[in-house]
């Protein structure tokens, strides 16, 4: 079955391909770059280097580490919130006039405010906390409400404390949503990363995926614009299937539903 999945997944790339060169070849447009096009701006890029000295690689690991640093403290603070609201729900009720407005604000809004605010390294960690927050909050919250009232009343009647009850029961049975919280947490602040990058005042430096892509949009450099934004959805796509293989082991007590 993966062997078929794998060869299916390949001839839909190779006819997008097909797809795109069509297309390319038949606009004849500098702006509008074939799939060999950006190939080749692809190996330049990777061998040697943008117009500023730095290599792809380090536009790609300068992006990851910001995210991470960002998603590290979003998961700390979301999940430890997530399990308090949960297990407290008139701790939710009573915060909720403000969770919910802050959960709908942007985090790309914020960046007027992290620049002023803050400085360096700390306004992107600070726009992907935003962006990674939210999402493990929730799913953590909602995971913690779904617990299955008969799970809690056996271990009460086999003497689980309330600690018990929690650290066993409880925190085992919402682990799956908040994972998947987690994973759409990372997904976000990815999004996020590359838009804040975007951005020069928010100023560490000429290194990220976000900055290669403003950087030869000023030059009018569609093809390297391209290499840039399938950078991001291939990385985008290794985190989500390192997240998905990461769960699949930690829980290989839930059982996938097939038809």
């Amino acid at each position: 079955m993966k062997y078929r999945t794998i060869v299916f997944n390949l001839l839909v790339v190779a006819v997008a391909i097909g797809l795109w060169e069509s297309a390319a070849f038949i606009a004849n447009s500098k702006f509008f770059p074939g799939f060999v096009d950006v190939g080749e701006a692809f190996v330049k890029i990777a061998v040697f280097g943008d117009n500023e000295g730095y290599y792809l690689w380090q536009h790609a690991v300068a992006s990851v580490l910001r995210v991470l640093a960002g998603f590290s403290i979003a998961c700390v603070t979301g999940i430890s919130l997530g399990l308090l609201m949960g297990l407290k729900p008139s701790t939710y009720n009573m915060s909720k006039s403000i969770v919910e407005p802050l959960r709908f604000i942007p985090p790309i809004a914020w960046i007027p405010l992290a620049i002023l605010l803050l400085s360096g390294y700390s306004r992107y960690v600070f726009i992907i906390w935003l962006g990674a927050f939210f999402p493990i909050l929730i799913n953590t919250i909602a995971a913690v409400r779904r617990t299955s009232p008969v799970l809690v009343d056996v271990a009460k009647t086999f003497g689980a404390n309330k600690r018990e009850t929690i650290s066993k029961v409880v925190v085992p049975s919402a682990l799956p949503e908040i994972a998947a919280g987690m994973r759409i947490g990372l997904g976000v602040g990815w999004m996020c990363i590359v838009a804040a990058e975007m951005i020069p005042l928010l100023g560490t430096g000429p290194v990220g995926l976000g900055h290669l892509i403003w950087n030869y949009t000023g030059l009018l450099r569609v093809d390297v614009i391209v290499v840039g934004m399938i950078t991001i959805g291939l990385i985008g796509l290794a985190m989500n299937e390192i997240s998905l293989q990461i769960e699949k082991h930690l829980f290989k007590w839930r059982r996938e539903i097939k038809i």
